[in-house]
């Protein structure tokens, strides 16, 4: 089994990346690989060595760091901590290096249900905060340690083949852009095919120059979608998830609709998982006539969910109308250039498709926004 190399990771040691974002782990000192499976060595007899505490995935402890970590590395990860602890006390013992194999990505656990535990996964802490929401199979999961006198977070070694999917598959992005007062323009009268035309055209032109990046649109309203990867060292997969970009297609939008039809637009955007990791954008049928975002209808609902409470809030007097609505951690995600004005971005709170917990979104407006992310 060859051994898994992840990039954009975290670790106690920081190196820049070649891409712009983290790469910050720990690697193995040696110039041959752990050639450790779980075939060729029995797991369930490891960790006896006093200096590490098995922790029952039950208990696992939630909104606390840990690390992920290949279960290629777990023989030789163990051998380096009981080095550096039975060299405790020897001046003239060097002991082991466990920082030295390996590598990890951080990540938190938010909930442990009877199949899966769900995690929150940090792809990316250097230049931007990217939290990711995934959930991992306990049957993918091969143990979970804590070297509790060195380090207090637990490692938790997970199959190969499942950690190669999370780093190897696509993400993605997804907005809707929706016009204010369309139905008044109905009403009116002031709609013509000839307008409705030129706008469609405008938006292929748009298109045209984010190719991508997926547009499906009716007149008063187009949905977005982009895929965005992680990557890992020693495959061609690299790191690319850019949102800001979303926000720039968005005021070309803005413009569109102010020249075609003198309306004002808004837009909702969210993070999303995408179970179609290995298609396109979108899928159309030989005939035509069926297509496909290649994605669950989840993400859709979510924003659905963010409108829909952004619509009452406003109802409500507590806030006005804006040009952005952003669920929390596709918000976090951007670069900011001021983090002081980051937090003076107001929020409120939607109810989650899949969470009991309720999320939040932002609201904000193109400029106001622009005028604090990085350049």
């Amino acid at each position: 089994m060859s051994a898994v190399v992840l990039s954009m990771l975290s670790d106690h040691r920081r190196r820049p990346a070649a891409n712009g974002a983290e790469k910050t782990f720990r690697r193995c000192a040696k110039k041959e690989r752990c050639v450790y499976s779980s075939r060729r060595y029995n797991w369930t007899m490891a960790f006896t060595h006093p200096c590490f505490r098995i922790l029952d995935l039950d208990h696992l402890p939630l909104n606390r760091d840990l690390y992920l970590m290949d279960e290629i590395w777990l023989a030789e990860w163990e051998a380096e901590y009981i080095k550096l602890a039975e060299a405790e006390g020897d001046e003239e013992d060097e002991g082991g290096d466990p920082y030295s194999v390996g590598y990890i990505s951080r990540a938190s656990a938010t909930a442990v249900r009877p199949a899966t535990v769900e995690l929150c996964w940090y792809p990316n802490t250097h230049d931007r905060f990217h939290e990711v929401k995934t959930v991992i199979p306990r049957n993918a999961i091969v143990t979970v340690v804590e070297a509790w006198n060195y380090d207090k977070r637990p490692t938790i070694f997970v199959r190969s083949d499942w950690l190669r999917t999370l780093h190897l598959r696509s993400y993605s992005l997804f907005a809707m852009i929706d016009a204010a007062n369309m139905t008044k323009e109905i009403t009116s009268g002031r709609l013509s095919r000839d307008k409705l035309v030129e706008l469609r055209d405008r938006i292929d032109d748009v298109a045209a120059r984010h190719p991508d990046i997926s547009f499906i649109s009716f007149a008063d309203s187009i949905l977005l979608k982009t895929n965005w990867f992680v990557g890992m060292v020693g495959s061609s997969v690299k790191y690319s998830y850019e949102p800001e970009k979303l926000l720039t297609i968005f005021v070309e939008l803005q413009a569109v609709y102010r020249a075609t039809l003198g309306l004002e637009i808004y837009c909702v955007l969210a993070q999303g998982s995408n179970e179609f990791y290995d298609d396109a954008l979108t899928h159309t049928s030989p005939s035509g006539n069926h297509i496909s975002l290649n994605s669950m209808g989840l993400p859709f609902a979510q924003i659905m969910l963010i409108e829909k409470a952004a619509r009452e809030a406003i109802s409500a007097g507590e806030h006005g109308p804006h040009e952005l609505y952003m669920d929390e951690d596709f918000f976090y995600s951007l670069q900011f250039e001021d983090y002081e004005a980051r937090d003076l971005v107001k929020s409120g709170e939607y109810k989650q498709k899949m969470s009991s917990a309720p999320g939040r979104y932002f609201f904000s407006d193109a400029a106001v926004l622009g005028a604090i992310l990085r350049s």
